[in-house]
């Protein structure tokens, strides 16, 4: 039996759960059918009608299509809220990574309706969505740019230190609000807030987003503006920070890579997290199963004079993703920031191979409970420093990106769930698929229907091997995909049969608020 031992195969579904013969689209037969949202953990099956489960149940009929998935997992299709690949070949390396939807929360993009344009007239392989950029927003309306969004653009930015260091006047302020309102009404998830890398954005100016996410009754989603291990501008400072935000304006405060945020205090910050929770205040976490980051070279806080002292880190912790070097001293890092400042790099801060306190530490945020799994996918990267966007499948060789965008929700159940058994799989599927889903259900109603396996429910769902599914992406292969998806449903199409990839296939469709018109 290929991926689960007799032993441990869970009970059928009773029969109460079962319905009549019938002809179907698609019957995914004979699998442990795992979904978190009703608490189900048992041998059935799944019927897909039209992009729709239409019934979950034993003895469920004949088919156009079925999967005999004996042996194997069926489970909703894995959600990431953080992914900045947003291309088909990000979208295929995912794939095999479980995931059905893939969002760009945290940055976002600007303008939103053009963007979205974009997508559907290129095709996507996964679901697909974005929030408002409030960075865009920023450079925008202090710096008189045009520029939509994208990484490059992001890192010429950059060069202009007037977004990045300087408090927003009232009338920059209007500016900024005017364009993410733009950018929530024409369906944005939310607003993306990369405070990091606009460390002299005042408290007046940040409230005021929140205020105005609330007012369109949608999260937010912060990379906090500090991450030091020490006062002041300290990563507990940054969280402080957001608390208040979020108690001052009831804005709903999501932490994005609530790990590397944290960098070596979390403890100290998953204490203060959890005692907002615990007072009702709406804030969310994620986290990625790495203790290496990955950002553009650009990043404000390398250039900090007091880098080292301040990370607990030298230059050398920082590595750049195309080549691997890794930076001497800040002479050297300053000048390459000058030269390609959209270049990625790696930032290894948690030493989770030799450091016994500092896996303790990763595990803190990545079983941080009620905490979503999320990526922060990077794009794929080639050897002249452009981002890939081809067609090409497998990925050119020479194509480079953190180890995360390839292999982060295969990782967490190899290793969390299956190897070290520190939740059960019914828990590590919640992690990777329901929780996300319902962080975004109030705001956004096509999420509703994703996350599950019920019923009406949108047909996103992963079938894969629990025995051998494992990330094969590392520091120094990073374009290998994950193994041990065998199927992958994305609203109602096959995109992944017997572990083959039909290359032609674009069954992504948009994950967007609804539009106002002006």
């Amino acid at each position: 039996m290929a991926g689960l031992c007799a032993a441990a195969l869970p009970p059928a579904l009773p029969k109460v759960f079962a319905v009549e013969n019938e002809m179907s689209g698609l019957v995914i037969s004979g699998g442990r059918v795992v979904d978190p949202a009703s608490g189900m953990d048992a041998i059935g099956d799944v019927v897909v009608v039209d992009g729709r489960i239409t019934a979950v149940g034993t003895g469920l009929g004949s088919a156009e299509r079925v999967i005999d998935a004996t042996g194997l997992v069926v489970a909703p299709g894995f959600i990431d809220l953080h992914a900045h690949g947003q291309s088909i070949p990000a979208d295929r390396m995912q794939a095999f990574d479980g995931v059905t939807t893939t969002l760009d929360l945290e940055a976002g993009v600007l303008p939103v309706a053009s963007w979205y344009k974009r997508q559907a007239a290129k095709g996507r392989v996964l679901n697909y969505g974005a929030a408002a950029n409030w960075a865009f927003a920023r450079i925008g309306a202090m710096t008189g740019s045009n520029a939509e969004s994208s990484l490059e653009a992001f890192g010429n930015a950059m060069r202009d230190r007037r977004w990045i260091d300087n408090v927003a006047s009232d009338t920059e302020v209007a500016g900024i609000l005017d364009r993410l309102a733009n950018g929530l009404n024409e369906g944005g998830i939310g607003i993306g807030i990369l405070n990091a890398y606009a460390p002299g954005a005042g408290v007046q100016e940040l409230t005021a987003v929140c205020q105005l996410a609330k007012e369109h009754d949608v999260a937010t989603f912060t990379h906090v503006a500090y991450m030091s291990r020490i006062d002041p501008e300290s990563a507990a400072e940054a969280y402080i920070r957001l608390i208040g935000y979020a108690g001052a304006t009831g804005a709903h405060m999501h932490i994005c890579h609530f790990n590397s945020s944290s960098k070596t205090d979390i403890e100290r910050c998953t204490a203060l997290i959890a005692k907002a929770q615990a007072q009702g205040l709406p804030i969310t976490v994620e986290a990625y199963p790495y203790g290496t980051g990955s950002t553009v070279l650009a990043a404000a806080f390398f250039s900090d004079p007091e880098f080292e002292a301040r990370n607990g880190l030298g230059y050398d912790s920082v590595q750049r993703v195309t080549d691997g070097h890794r930076f001497r001293d800040r002479k050297e890092l300053l000048a390459a920031q000058a030269e390609e400042p959209s270049t990625l790099v790696l930032w290894h801060v948690l030493d989770i191979e030799n450091n016994a306190h500092h896996r303790d530490l990763l595990d803190m945020a990545v079983l941080y409970p009620g905490g979503a799994i999320a990526s922060d996918a990077m794009p794929w990267t080639q050897s002249d420093g452009s981002t890939y966007t081809g067609d090409a499948w497998p990925l050119p060789e020479d194509a480079t990106s953190h180890p995360r965008s390839a292999g982060c929700f295969t990782r967490f159940i190899r290793e969390w769930v299956r190897e070290r058994k520190k939740v059960s799989l019914l828990e590590g599927v919640r992690k990777c698929a329901l929780i996300p889903a319902e962080i975004l259900s109030h705001s956004t109603p096509a999420m509703r229907a994703k996350g599950r396996l019920q019923s009406g429910a949108d047909a996103d769902i992963v079938v894969f091997d629990f025995e051998t599914l494992s990330d094969r992406a590392t520091f120094t292969a990073m374009n290998r995909p994950s193994e041990g998806v065998r199927h992958l449903i994305v609203s109602g199409q096959p995109l992944i049969s017997d572990g083959v990839l039909d290359v032609n296939a674009r069954p992504g469709r948009p994950v967007r608020r609804p539009v106002v018109e002006a």
